[in-house]
């Protein structure tokens, strides 16, 4: 049976905060009044995550675990789970809690009333970032809007509900290393958005930190816009007009029997025409890097497991699960009994006493 709502949550080590969101997130979904999919994404984890997932897959049926065969990337991940989600509507929500989870019946809500294709979770209360996030996001976001014509909102993240139709628009993108903050705003389909104040992250540590959105911001610009490349045209353009008024220049002179005074003016312009130039060949190598990788057609992420084929008789090869991580020889296994057929199952569950900062 189709679900009417599908929650897609990228997970990359989060098995401090991961009993938390269970805690949070499953009563909530119950009593929406709704059939409904949690599909997982755990993104190469290296801790108890995919252990803890599949002991909640037991006691949770509606938990779908999707587990990539190597880390991907935060945005690799979200499309990974937009490609195997099956509800009508589908959120992405990332799993620290900063988004409250409650948002989610808004949305819902906002997408069969005004019947809109996106609801986008904007924060009108970021108190809990850092003075230089906030700055620097509002900057960035107002720079992505001028040079593609996007409406990105500025305080609008991955916490998004999206109907089946932008769902399958998305899967049906060509692009890699696409960020979808930036790509779902460019469909222009019918949207809203609904508000709420952003939390601090329940527990463990952040998954961006600054290289990683740097690395963001760059996939984001050159995702999105060609206007970095008209921006090294015209800088082009500017520099080679220098560089004919300074020939003209010193031809006049010349011919006046004047000397150019001193060559600090001299290295001072070919500094700064060289500094134009490896900037603009810098933009035009991230185009071309996208093109190769394009070109390349290399998938972003490969699915080592889903538990909903787990009992298909069809596996294929990125369908079997992956071998067992060192740190997943602290978890022992114990028999329990179904309520349907009585057979038993085998269920994991954490050793006590383990020593997390192992």
């Amino acid at each position: 049976m189709v679900p009417e709502l599908s929650v897609v949550i990228p997970m990359y080590n989060e098995e401090d905060v991961l009993p938390l969101l269970v805690e949070r997130l499953r009563p909530l979904l119950d009593g929406m009044g709704v059939t409904y999919e949690v599909v997982a994404v755990d993104d190469g984890s290296r801790d108890l995550t995919p252990a803890l997932l599949h002991r909640y897959h037991r006691e949770w049926p509606a938990l779908r675990v999707l587990r990539l065969r190597a880390n991907a990337g935060h945005q690799a991940a979200i499309s990974a789970g937009l490609s195997s989600a099956r509800g009508d509507y589908v959120v992405t929500l990332d799993a620290d809690l900063q988004d409250p989870p409650e948002v989610i019946v808004e949305m819902l809500e906002a997408a069969r009333r005004d019947n809109v294709d996106v609801v986008y979770g904007v924060r009108n209360d970021r108190s809990t970032d850092s003075w230089f996030k906030r700055v620097s996001a509002r900057s960035f976001y107002s720079f992505i809007r001028l040079m593609s014509g996007t409406s990105a909102h500025a305080d609008a993240g991955d916490f998004r509900l999206m109907s089946r139709a932008t769902v399958d628009a998305v899967n049906n993108l060509p692009e890699h290393n696409r960020v979808l903050r930036f790509v779902v705003p460019a469909l222009g389909f019918p949207s809203d958005t609904v508000q709420y104040k952003r939390e601090e992250r329940a527990a463990g540590s952040t998954k961006y930190p600054l290289l990683k959105m740097l690395r963001l911001s760059v996939d984001s610009l050159t995702g999105i816009s060609i206007a970095p490349l008209r921006l090294a045209s015209f800088a082009g353009f500017f520099g080679a007009l220098l560089a004919v008024l300074l020939i003209v220049y010193t031809l006049v002179a010349r011919a006046q029997g004047h000397t150019v005074a001193g060559w600090t003016s001299t290295v001072a312009i070919v500094a700064g025409v060289g500094a134009v130039q490896l900037v603009c060949v810098g933009i035009l190598g991230e185009y071309i890097g996208r093109m190769y990788a394009q070109l390349q057609g290399r998938p972003t992420y490969f699915i080592a497991y889903d538990s909903l084929t787990e009992s298909s008789p069809k596996h294929g090869p990125t369908d079997t699960p992956l071998p067992a991580t060192p740190r997943e020889q602290l978890i022992e296994t114990h028999v329990v009994p179904m309520p349907n057929d009585g057979a038993p199952v085998t269920q994991p569950s954490l050793h006590e006493g383990v020593d997390r900062t192992a």
